[in-house]
């Protein structure tokens, strides 16, 4: 009981933080969306990025990266990294330092006040439920590839709560790395659902969160009726390094 107390208060603590630092940075998200796109959404990611470390910071979270290969800054990737946490968001800002990008994100997302006005400069919002809005998803991420901006993806689309290494993966973010041509680093996540699990927002812990960057996957060789096996053949790498790691949501 004393257990679940402390952690109840650092919850209310650590959203505290959350909303001081959102609020600290506002009037420079403001000016932010005066600029033309894509510098607007741009200056969106490098402010997120101070609101994240401050974010870890103050709640006593400790984000350690580990690469297993250094991502080439000159170019441009389709990151695509596994979902389990609410704080995944902050940790694909950190994991994704020294490059422009933008997150495919739940349009739901963009009717939180204040948050979702920030929330909809730096992402794509996509309608799962709504095929011509995954279209027009699609085509907006393409755009920004075309433009130096690397997209954020994570292909379970939500969370991950089937005690699995990973759930199945939807196809856009393999789509439009083939149809671009642009290589995959896929991402593993494996302290954040310690850190704050989707069974309740009132779960969060101090500690490590590490991001482990994988080695890039071209997808050169890919054609989009090859599709299903470049989407295997990440969903195994992934696969196959979470279990390696054992993280705490696995079933024993």
């Amino acid at each position: 009981m004393i257990k679940r107390i402390a952690i109840f208060i650092f919850s209310i603590y650590s959203f505290l933080v959350f909303l001081v630092w959102m609020f600290i940075l506002l009037p420079f998200f403001l000016i932010a969306f005066c600029l033309p796109s894509p510098a607007n959404g741009n200056m969106v990611f490098v402010l997120a990025r101070i609101w994240a470390k401050a974010f870890f910071a103050f709640s006593l979270i400790r984000y350690i990266p580990i690469f297993e290969s250094i991502p080439d800054r000159n170019k441009e990737y389709v990151f695509v990294c596994n979902h389990i946490s609410y704080i995944d968001i902050p940790m694909m800002l950190l994991a994704s330092q020294g490059f422009n990008i933008r997150i495919l994100g739940k349009a739901e997302m963009g009717k939180i006040p204040v948050f979702g006005f920030i929330y909809k400069m730096g992402t794509v919002s996509v309608l799962r439920s709504d095929r011509e809005n995954r279209g027009e998803s699609i085509r907006e991420m393409k755009s920004f590839l075309n433009q130096h901006i690397s997209m954020m993806i994570c292909p379970e689309g939500t969370f991950n709560m089937t005690r699995e290494p990973l759930k199945d993966f939807y196809d856009g973010a393999f789509r439009i790395a083939i149809e671009c041509q642009k290589p995959i680093i896929p991402i593993i996540f494996p302290d954040t659902y310690n850190r704050l699990n989707y069974h309740s927002i009132f779960s969060m812990t101090p500690g490590k969160c590490r991001a482990i960057l994988l080695p890039e996957i071209s997808t050169e060789e890919f054609t989009i009726a090859e599709l299903p096996q470049l989407k295997e053949k990440v969903f195994e790498i992934m696969k196959a390094k979470i279990l390696d790691l054992k993280p705490s949501w696995l079933s024993k």
